[in-house]
């Protein structure tokens, strides 16, 4: 398919234009194409999201098969988001993050990469140092030097889109102690939406002995922050420090062995959730001795991509067992034996490849419970569940004082489709495909200032599509 950087600007193709070479090749070709349902197998066979965006650009046909929900999801299912790369967190004393790219790189993501900005070497004033990952967007730690100018400690940036300016995250709140209580664990919560960053803030405090806690949620908005609302509930004193996730404005919180509490910041309202059955939180750390294997929790929390709901990891046994929470219900999506993973490591007599013996830790389960990242002291691996290989991301090195967390980063998904003119079915503002260009699209997925912009006059080149009759 005919790349945006080779169609010539201000070409506008006819509505009877055929863009075939020949009259011959035409027709066998019109046969497969025109036929919307052979069309949509070949769109969500495409493999990269960013063939998927060029794809919408060749006619209003085109588009509408690329950026409707049902292929979208088939797009999805078989082409999971691209994992670009890592943050790595190292050092001692001082934290300090620089970005890895995930090798082998396809082409197909090359212009993604020249035109995202991974590296934190504009922040001279501090020491940088990556807290987070989501979205696309990166939480920002700033440590500042020893008579440096005060500034923001926390700020979000998307390195995809390096032009767009980067939020800053206001100080937290200051949370009254209840009277008793002589600390509280505090975590902050960020979530994008459509009118931008929504930020909030969780205390957990502990009440009334080591097995209950009270939760107090503050929210940012109008410039202050309001305590919106709290709740005492069975919290135990080693979940505290357990993340709570934030997913479609809903807080999760494991609160208790057996149950999730869901604090809804819409209706300002907690509800409980059971875990699966047989599913039991255990403690934060622990270690399986057969198999040399460390795990920095027996259960964890992850968000869906797509906002529908809220992944359980949970380590039974030599198991490692992922759950789906939709709606009300829990669906077993995957079971992983460890023994199978520690296989691939070839540590399974607790020996690394180096012939060193040491324990191999579980770090994290990825985004939608796509991948397990082991680390052991000398390398970190990316252990894919789905086709389940092994690859190595990162070796520790003399400025490796030692390994504090990897965030892994994605690409953007999904990409976002303007409306078109004449589509009643979509909302929205109406525009038509003779108003997009591949810079429009491909911003969406971090990928092109220089598809749609002269970067010496800041025109606008826009590839003209109209759709065939």
């Amino acid at each position: 398919m005919m790349g945006p950087d080779d169609t010539p600007e201000g070409v506008d193709l006819d509505d009877n234009m055929l863009p075939y070479s020949a009259a011959a090749t035409a027709d066998p070709v019109s046969k497969v194409i025109d036929d919307d349902n052979l069309l949509i197998e070949i769109i969500v066979r495409l493999g990269f999201p960013t063939s998927l965006v060029r794809a919408a650009l060749v006619c209003k046909r085109w588009y509408s098969h690329a950026s409707d929900p049902a292929v979208l999801r088939r797009f999805r299912k078989l082409h999971p988001p691209r994992l670009l790369g890592f943050y790595v967190n190292t050092g001692e004393h001082l934290y300090s993050s620089r970005f890895l790219p995930m090798l082998p790189r396809p082409p197909e993501l090359d212009s993604v990469f020249r035109h995202a900005s991974f590296s934190l070497d504009a922040y001279e004033k501090g020491w940088p140092y990556v807290a987070d990952c989501w979205k696309n967007n990166v939480l920002i730690y700033l440590k500042r030097h020893d008579g440096g100018a005060r500034g923001p400690d926390k700020v979000v940036r998307n390195p995809l889109l390096p032009d767009r300016v980067m939020a800053v995250v206001p100080p937290a709140p200051r949370h009254q102690l209840s009277e008793g209580s002589d600390m509280a664990v505090a975590h902050l919560l960020i979530e994008e939406g459509a009118d931008g960053l929504s930020f909030f803030y969780v205390f957990i405090e502990p009440t009334n002995g080591p097995t209950e806690s009270t939760v107090y949620v503050y929210m940012f908005k109008d410039g202050v922050w309001c305590m919106i609302s709290s709740a005492t509930t069975e919290l135990h004193c080693e979940q505290l420090k357990l993340k709570p996730m934030l997913v479609d404005s809903k807080i999760y919180i494991l609160a208790s062995p057996c149950a999730i509490l869901v604090f809804d910041s819409r209706t300002l309202g907690f509800s409980t959730v059971q875990l699966p059955q047989g599913v039991v939180c255990g403690q934060h750390f622990f270690t399986i001795e057969p198999l040399g294997l460390k795990c920095g929790g027996r259960t964890r929390l992850l968000r869906a991509d797509d906002g529908s709901g809220v992944y359980l990891i949970h380590v039974n046994e030599l198991q490692l067992v992922i759950w789906l929470h939709e709606g009300a219900n829990w669906l077993l999506v995957d079971t992983i034996c460890l023994f199978e993973m520690c296989a691939d490591l070839r540590i399974s007599d607790c020996r690394l490849e180096n012939g060193n013996k040491g324990f191999v830790e579980i770090t994290m389960v990825g985004p939608n419970a796509e991948f397990v990242l082991l680390e052991t002291p000398l390398c970190t691996f990316h252990w894919d569940i789905k086709c389940r290989t092994l690859h190595k991301v990162h070796e520790i090195t003399r400025n490796d004082t030692c390994l504090r967390r990897i965030h892994p980063f994605m690409m953007i998904w999904p990409p976002t489709f303007p409306v078109l003119k004449d589509d009643p079915s979509r909302s929205g503002r109406p525009r038509s495909t003779s108003e997009l260009s591949c810079a429009s699209l491909l911003s969406s997925l971090g990928g092109g200032k220089d598809h749609g912009e002269n970067e010496a006059t800041g025109e606008k080149k826009t590839l003209y599509v109209h759709a065939r009759a």
